[in-house]
């Protein structure tokens, strides 16, 4: 199972701290987030993902391992 980690506003739109869900890949979990949690529905698309340290700005396909630890990191604005 992959943990989630959530922080800020993906934090208050689950209520969640964290959560393990089962997928093999990036795309599988998003699903799955989406499944659980229907307020994140479209916010995790332009999300660089954070896989166990690793940075992946077009992580779809990114293989997850049992254990893998996920944040999904929104886009910044600038000014």
């Amino acid at each position: 199972m992959a943990k989630v980690i959530f922080t800020g506003g993906l934090r208050a739109l689950t209520g969640e701290e964290s959560v393990e869900l089962e997928a093999a890949r990036v795309v599988d979990l998003v699903a799955a987030l989406y499944a659980r949690y229907p307020a994140l529905a479209g916010k995790l698309e332009n999300a660089t993902v954070a896989i166990d340290g690793t940075l992946h700005h077009d992580a779809r396909f990114q293989a997850l391992r049992p254990g893998s630890e996920v944040h999904f990191l929104a886009p910044l604005a600038g000014g």
